[in-house]
């Protein structure tokens, strides 16, 4: 039975969640949305909000807020890069606290915030946006699956090329 299944590693999991400052300043969230699907450790959320959600079941909610070394932690200054103004396209030029994304090497991206604008280079900033705030965590739990063994066998490898 579905509704008493709580969640442990690697259970299929189906939720509402958002992330926000503790000003109510609202970064994401679902609810209202398509809730999301993910399978605990599959790297969807930080470990952290992970272990939140431990011993959870359908029908429960839950906020809680988090410091900034448990969500995204603090920024990294070598996150932040002076790029040329040329690499990026005449159609879109960088503009102050623009979100831009980004191509990696490896054929997936990620997403950068121009914080300066100067003659010949921008400053983009590829901290996490929450990176240095504490986060408000909410959760509704909807549907709890069966662990799935096959996330928790990859969680112990190494990451991929991001």
């Amino acid at each position: 039975m579905s509704s008493t299944r709580e969640i442990v590693p690697g259970s299929a999991v189906t939720l509402h969640f958002s992330l926000s400052l503790p000003d109510g300043t609202e970064a994401i969230s679902t609810f209202g949305e398509e809730p999301l699907h993910f399978h605990v450790g599959d790297r969807t959320f930080q470990p952290a909000m992970e272990l939140a959600l431990y011993g959870l079941k359908a029908g429960d909610e839950q906020t809680l807020t988090l410091t900034p070394a448990q969500a995204y932690g603090e920024p990294d200054p070598s996150l932040i890069q002076q790029m040329p103004l040329s690499d990026f396209p005449d159609e879109l030029p960088p503009e102050p606290e623009q979100i831009i994304s980004f191509a990696l090497p490896g054929g997936e991206e990620t997403m950068g915030v121009v914080r300066e604008v100067g003659d010949t280079h921008a400053t983009v900033d590829f901290n996490h946006p929450l990176a240095g705030h504490p986060v408000v965590f909410r959760v509704r739990i909807l549907e709890v699956g069966l662990p799935d063994p096959t996330v928790l066998e990859s969680e112990h490898q190494p990451p991929g090329d991001a």
